[in-house]
């Protein structure tokens, strides 16, 4: 693409030098090590680093031009001019879906945005699609899938130019459909401009991200900017059981889908659900008709989920049978109420949750199911929202009968500092026991929890007490392999873990029983 051609996207189209206009461009950059001569370079401000400092290298890389911020300390360079925006982020964005031809026009692209359950949602559309015979990629929190090839995911909705790229790459083998998770962050930051959305949900609002975005209401907007970009021609799926869907419905042009277990909802549950360890079992009552629904998920959350699944794949035009036939096949999801089976008497889930809400959804879908105590291990990641702890530290303890507190991400943050930050939200309810022995569970006639930061030696604790029937839950840290403590990322797995705690466990029995 010719450099005049893709800088006309700017608000201002700047006057170039010469014979630059005319120049081809091989690729467009805001990491500097990855510019390639002749490339465009855009310097973006990160939240760790200003992309400005990084100009120099970017332009002894070979960079033909440069876009910065108004007021950015940048340049001049002999040759390679620096053209001013407002704001590069946004000018990124513009020019990534430029430069890539716009590739979410040749495909029907799906976003899901809430606090809670985008990505079950999105692995169960996923799932309807290619039920229907269609092909489908996903770009979410887990990881970023295409055809066959399954990238890692950074962030649960890329920078826009990745974005892009990722989106490219699915037009190029004629994919049909994306579902993407769409964060709140991606929307505040603009990652998504530039995308043409064939339909949208909104799962819920809850407390989270403020660490990001000043109030709850903030949050919410950024929320509400995926509904306010859709034409008429659209659909836009809405929880009507959520006090800020009026808010969607009132500012959206799409042809707007409710979903939920009020009755005045489009889709909703009709008849009895059945609800066992096995999973749900459900009629789902669209305007398309019903909607047989048998599936291995558990909770009443995923009820929420899997409603909000029928109405975006309605409103996509798929039929109730095949719409029951995805679901079905949709067995789980890593890190989303994932089961842990060693042989062992007792479950072992774990789940992603790591906010209030989503461990309240958790906890209560648990105690549905558990025929023992439930015992859950979790903690709080460093440097995000501090005002949650101590109400996930409560949502522990009225869901559990046992809960062990330890460290999830702690990051730069002192983990014992997170922990006392936790157990502020734990006196009222709560004792806090030295061990895990038995004498002291349950003495105070107050739920017992004990503080064990090492997260090994707290799952290796709490697989030591659990007895037949009982559900270990482990909380907060999902699909994720990794744990970072300061600035490093060492390798570790909630699921790993457990297995290796629940062999060694079973060694050490049968040993004893050999003896």
């Amino acid at each position: 693409m010719k450099l005049r051609d893709l800088l006309n996207v700017l608000e201002r189209t700047p006057v170039l030098p010469g014979d630059l206009p005319d120049r081809e461009v091989p690729a467009v950059a805001h990491d500097s090590r990855k510019v390639v001569p002749g490339s465009l370079f855009v310097a973006v401000r990160g939240f760790h680093s200003d992309g400005h400092q990084f100009i120099p290298q970017a332009v002894r890389r070979g960079a033909i031009a440069v876009v910065a911020e108004e007021g950015s300390d940048a340049g001049p360079f002999e040759g390679v001019p620096v053209i001013r925006v407002r704001d590069s982020r946004k000018a990124l964005a513009r020019l990534a879906a430029e430069f890539y031809g716009y590739p979410s026009r040749k495909m029907r692209l799906v976003g899901i945005t809430g606090t809670k359950g985008k990505t079950t949602t999105s692995y169960l559309v996923k799932s309807v699609i290619e039920a229907g015979g269609r092909t489908a990629g996903l770009i979410g929190t887990i990881d970023y899938r295409i055809g066959n090839r399954v990238y890692p995911a950074p962030n649960t909705t890329p920078e826009s130019l990745d974005l892009q790229a990722l989106l490219a790459e699915m037009a190029d083998l004629k994919t049909g459909y994306c579902v993407m998770e769409v964060s709140s962050h991606a929307l505040a930051l603009g990652r998504t401009d530039g995308c043409l959305f064939e339909a949208a949900a909104f799962t819920n609002l809850a407390h989270d991200h403020l660490d990001f975005h000043e109030t709850l209401d903030d949050y919410f907007q950024a929320k509400l900017l995926l509904f306010t970009g859709l034409g008429p021609d659209k659909t836009a799926v809405v929880n009507i059981d959520d006090e800020r869907s009026a808010e969607i419905v009132k500012h959206t042009k799409a042809r707007v889908i409710t979903f939920g277990f009020s009755g005045n909802a489009d889709v909703r549950p009709t008849g009895n659900v059945g609800h066992s360890i096995s999973g749900l079992t459900f009629t789902a009552r669209t305007p398309a008709g019903d909607v047989a629904i048998q599936s291995p998920l558990v909770g009443k959350h995923n009820i929420y989920n899997i409603l909000t699944a029928v109405g975006l794949c309605a409103g996509l035009g798929f039929s109730p049978g095949t719409i029951s036939a995805g679901i079905r096949r949709m067995q789980s999801v890593p890190g989303r109420m994932e089961k842990v089976d060693e042989g062992q008497p007792f479950g072992v889930l774990v789940d992603y949750a790591h906010t209030e809400g989503s461990l309240v959804s958790l906890l209560d879908a648990v105690r549905e199911i558990a025929a023992g105590r439930v015992i859950t291990v979790f903690g709080c990641g460093g440097d995000r929202d501090r005002t949650k702890r101590p109400k996930m530290g409560a949502a522990a303890l009225n869901g559990s009968d046992v809960v062990i507190v330890t460290s999830d991400n702690p990051r730069t943050e002192d983990p014992l500092a997170i922990i006392a930050e936790i157990e502020g939200g734990m006196s009222s309810a709560g004792t806090r026991v030295s061990s895990l022995d038995g004498t002291q569970m349950g003495v105070s006639g107050k739920t017992p929890y004990l503080v064990i930061p090492d997260r090994r030696e707290a799952i290796a604790g709490a697989v030591g007490i659990a007895g037949p029937g009982d559900v270990v839950v482990l909380a907060g840290k999902g699909h994720e392999d990794y744990q970072i403590i300061g600035e490093t990322k060492v390798h570790f797995d909630d699921r790993e873990v457990v297995r290796e705690e629940i062999r060694r466990r079973k060694a050490e029995c049968g040993m004893r029983n050999a003896g």
